[in-house]
């Protein structure tokens, strides 16, 4: 087993549902000295940051688990590459499996995208100052998308 840790879109349980039903989370968890952002392909990724703190969820996830996600975040088409990195959880530091996007400069979150992400920080019960973090990368995404109607994000 592997520990993953989310901060975007995989912090959401249908989205794990869909793409790794093997995996079970474990709760929230922090990624020190990094820091959110939407890169210019309008998906979540994480930079170093000194000081900083990235909040989102841990899960431990099955080998077979580990093979869909990496499909999903592209890896093997270089969307997203795959770090293990210290996070912290329930006070214990832990590696974690993280993925992190190519390079290619801040940009703005596809339509819908971070309406998924805070819903899904919401339900964890993140720390509301990360919540409205994430809600001030959602001002450049058009209003009123359902994210029920984002099949091909979950």
């Amino acid at each position: 087993m592997t520990l993953h840790f989310a901060y975007g879109a995989n912090m959401s349980r249908a989205v794990m549902r869909r793409h790794a039903p093997g995996a079970s989370p474990l709760g929230a968890a922090q990624l020190a000295g990094y820091r959110f952002l939407i890169t210019g392909d309008g998906y979540a990724s994480v930079v170093p940051a000194m000081g900083q703190t990235v909040h989102g969820v841990l899960w431990r996830i099955t080998p077979r688990d580990r093979v869909t996600l990496d499909s999903w975040e592209n890896v093997d088409g270089g969307l997203y590459r795959v770090a293990m990195l210290p996070v912290t959880h329930a006070r214990r530091r832990l590696n974690a499996l993280v993925y992190c996007a190519r390079p290619s400069g801040e940009g703005r979150p596809k339509p819908g995208y971070m309406e998924l992400v805070i819903a899904a920080a919401r339900e964890w019960g993140l720390p509301e100052a990360h919540v409205q973090s994430l809600a001030g990368w959602n001002a450049a995404t058009a209003s009123g998308t359902d994210v029920r109607k984002l099949g091909d994000l979950a």
